[in-house]
Order: C-alpha cells, then sequence, then structure tokens
C-alpha cells in the first residue's frame, strides 16, 4: 500500500496568508526600494497658522530644500474651489534654507479667509501652488467663484474673489 504522506509547509493552523516574514517562498520581494534610491518628490505639504494670518508664511525647509538651484521670486496660488484665477506671491529665501511667502501673501489670505488653522498647498510644477484653507476646527473652507475672471482685475485688489458655500 502506497504511502501518501503532507509534509506541512507551515506550522500552525492557517490564521492567514502574509503573517511572518515571509513572502511568497519564491525570493521575490514585494517591499519598495530604500527611500535613499527613490528621487525628492515634494508634492504637498500644510502650513499651520497660529499667529497673525496675514504675515508671511514659512514654507516647510523640506520644500525649500526641493527647489533648491530653481527658487522662484515669485510663485502662483490657486485656490482649489475658486475657478483658474492665479494670485501672485512674491518669495523671500533667507540665505539659511528657508521660504517664506511674502508681498501678495496678505491679499490672498483675506480673499479666501485665512485664519487660525492650517493651509494646505499642492505643488502642480511651474511655480503654481493649488491652496486648500482649513479652519481653527480643522474643516476644510469650501468656496465657489462667481466672477468673471477678467484681467483688468489687479493683485493688489483685495476684495474677495469668493463665497462660503
Amino acid at each position: 500500500m502506497a504511502s501518501t504522506s503532507r509534509t506541512p509547509t507551515r506550522r500552525g493552523r492557517g490564521r492567514g496568508k502574509g503573517r511572518g516574514r515571509g513572502g511568497r517562498g519564491d525570493g521575490s520581494s514585494s517591499l519598495p526600494p530604500p527611500p535613499s534610491t527613490l528621487p525628492l518628490i515634494i508634492e504637498e505639504f500644510f502650513i499651520v497658522v497660529y499667529e497673525d494670518p496675514l504675515v508671511k508664511k514659512a514654507l516647510p525647509k523640506k520644500f525649500a530644500d526641493y527647489l533648491d538651484g530653481q527658487e522662484p521670486a515669485k510663485v502662483y496660488l490657486r485656490a482649489a474651489d475658486c475657478g483658474p484665477r492665479l494670485w501672485t506671491v512674491e518669495v523671500l529665501f533667507d540665505g539659511q534654507g528657508r521660504m517664506y511667502l511674502d508681498k501678495g501673501w496678505e491679499n490672498f489670505a483675506i480673499a479666501h479667509g485665512v485664519d487660525f488653522g492650517f493651509v494646505h498647498f499642492k505643488y502642480e510644477g511651474d511655480d503654481v501652488l493649488t491652496v486648500k484653507v482649513f479652519d481653527g476646527t480643522m474643516c476644510r473652507k469650501y468656496y465657489y467663484s462667481d466672477d468673471d475672471d477678467t484681467d483688468d482685475e489687479s493683485d493688489d485688489d483685495v476684495k474677495p474673489c469668493i463665497h462660503p458655500l
């Protein structure tokens, strides 16, 4: 009589696949490459607004490092819900790796209701940052635009172009 013995391949009672250190057992790994071999890509970041929302704002040093060698004199802010209008904001670098939103930030902040809370930025390339504003309760402020996006408006115009939903 032929004996059919089954050799157990794993101990335990089959409490789920993927537990432990093993992968597929075929030598392949589903782990990503180590961080040091990946390119540095900074697409999104936020700043916490805990003091006067209208004064210049420091952006994360890591984002400034990402732009190293390509420091723009200006960036263009676009509110995520407020149409295609771009707000021109001058940028300052302090020589110690810090980057600040300066002239033009106050107009953007007033028009978009920036107050205590935080502001989320997404870098779109070409010096354009899409912005989402969150209030002190950490809830996002949503807006819509009803302006005609006419080109005769000046960036110095502080008139709000948005309205809360």
